[in-house]
C-alpha cells in the first residue's frame, strides 16, 4: 500500500524538529553520557573549554559524525521507499556500535522514539533500531528537508552532552550555553557536510570516546547508562 504524501510548511517542519528532538521527548537521552561520565570522572573534562573540545571532536571526527551519515542514508532509503535499502542501513548502524553500552544507547532511544512518534502515525520503522537511522527515515517520511533535519539532529546530539556536563561536572548552565554558541558553525559545517555524504564516508577516529565508553561499563557508581 502507497503511504499517502504528507504536505508541511516550512514553520510545520521546524516545529516537528523541536518536538521530535526536544529534551522533553520520550527516549531517555538524558541517561545516556556516550560515555562523557567517564572522562568528566578522571578529570579530562573539567571545564567548558575541555567539554567544547571533546563534542567538536565527536561531531567531526566521532560518534556524532558516524551517526549523521547513518541519519543520511536512512533519510535517503526512506524518501526512496526503498525498504530494502534501509533495512540494510539499520543492520549496518548496529553493527557499527563500538561498546555494549553505545549499542544500547542507540537501540533504547530509537525504539523509544518510534513508539513515540507513533502519536503523528505508523513509523516506516518498527523495534530497536539505532537512534539516527529511526529519526532519519522519520524526518523523510514527513519530507523534512534533509540538511535541516541534519543540523537540528547535531544540535541535538551536542546540547545532551552539555547537559551531562552541566550536571556531572557541575558546569553552569550559562558556560554550557557557551559552549552551545561556539558548536554552531561546526554543526552547520558538519551538517552540510553530512548531508552530501555516503556510506562510503563512514569512519571515525575518536578513539579516546569509545575506550571511555568501554571503560564507563566498569565504574562503580555512575549517574549514567553510558
Amino acid at each position: 500500500m502507497t503511504r499517502p504524501i504528507t504536505i508541511m510548511t516550512t514553520e510545520a517542519h521546524l516545529l516537528r524538529l523541536m518536538t521530535w528532538l526536544s529534551p522533553a521527548f520520550p527516549v531517555g537521552a538524558f541517561s545516556y553520557s556516550h560515555g562523557l561520565e567517564t572522562v568528566i570522572r578522571d578529570g579530562t573534562i573539567a571545564d567548558a573549554d575541555a567539554l567544547s573540545a571533546w563534542i567538536s571532536g565527536l561531531i567531526e571526527h566521532g560518534g556524532g559524525w558516524t551517526d549523521a551519515v547513518l541519519f543520511k542514508a536512512a533519510w535517503d532509503a526512506a524518501a526512496a521507499r526503498d525498504p530494502a535499502g534501509l533495512a540494510e542501513v539499520v543492520a549496518l548502524a548496529e553493527a557499527l556500535a563500538p561498546s555494549l553500552e553505545r549499542r544500547r544507547e542507540t537501540l533504547s532511544q530509537g525504539e523509544a522514539f518510534l513508539i513515540a512518534a507513533r502519536a503523528w502515525g505508523q513509523p516506516v520503522l518498527n523495534g530497536a533500531v539505532a537512534y539516527p537511522v529511526a529519526v532519519g527515515a522519520a524526518t523523510a517520511t514527513v519530507q523534512i528537508p534533509l540538511e535541516t533535519a541534519l543540523t537540528a539532529w547535531l544540535h541535538a546530539f551536542a546540547a545532551n552532552l552539555v547537559s551531562v556536563a552541566v550536571r556531572a561536572v557541575p558546569l553552569g548552565q550559562t558556560a554550557g550555553v557557551a559552549v552551545i554558541a561556539e558548536l554552531e558553525p561546526l554543526i552547520l559545517a558538519a551538517a552540510a557536510r553530512a548531508a552530501a555524504s555516503t556510506l562510503a564516508d563512514l569512519g571515525a577516529a575518536a578513539l579516546s570516546s569509545d575506550i571511555a565508553a568501554m571503560r564507563h561499563e566498569t565504574l562503580e557508581v555512575r549517574l549514567f547508562i553510558s
